[in-house]
């Protein structure tokens, strides 16, 4: 057999035992315990807080807000959508710790940008450039009730 040929064959075994070897230490214990998949991962996705909280706990305390957002545009939108995460903000016991309070333009921009691919009778569409550029919304709107002018 030529040389090459012998040393081609050292190769290929080395990578494939390198393989094995990397696939015996690098594979989880709990892998292939449920078909293709690692076992342990429901526990620790089980284990997991929840970053948010629901629409329920925002009620619970914020009511006014609650019945003021639902007799309008935002009436299916979850607080947060908009607010972020509540789970800080449900649990802490200080006061200052609030949800954040988008204000910028960009932030209603997201939705609210002309955009052809969404229907304009579900999203009230404008044109941030054009539309009061010199000023917030929330100047003008009250996000839970967004077309009640603010006096």
């Amino acid at each position: 057999m030529p040389p090459q040929i012998k040393r081609l064959a050292l190769l290929f075994t080395l990578l494939v035992l390198s393989f094995l070897t990397a696939k015996h230490f690098l594979t989880p214990k709990s892998f292939g315990e449920f078909g293709h998949y690692r076992g342990a991962a429901l526990g620790e996705i089980k284990a997991k807080v929840p970053d948010y909280s629901g629409q329920k706990a925002c009620t619970e305390c914020h009511p006014d807000m609650t019945d003021l957002k639902a007799a309008h545009e935002h009436a299916t939108l979850s607080c947060e959508t908009c607010h972020g995460p509540g789970r800080v903000h449900i649990s802490s016991t200080d006061s200052l710790v609030s949800p954040k309070i988008p204000n910028t333009r960009e932030f209603c921009s997201i939705c609210h940008t002309k955009n052809a691919a969404r229907k304009a009778s579900n999203i009230k569409q404008i044109d941030p450039k054009e539309h009061y550029k010199a000023d917030l919304c929330t100047k003008c709107h009250n996000p839970h009730s967004p077309w009640q002018e603010k006096k």
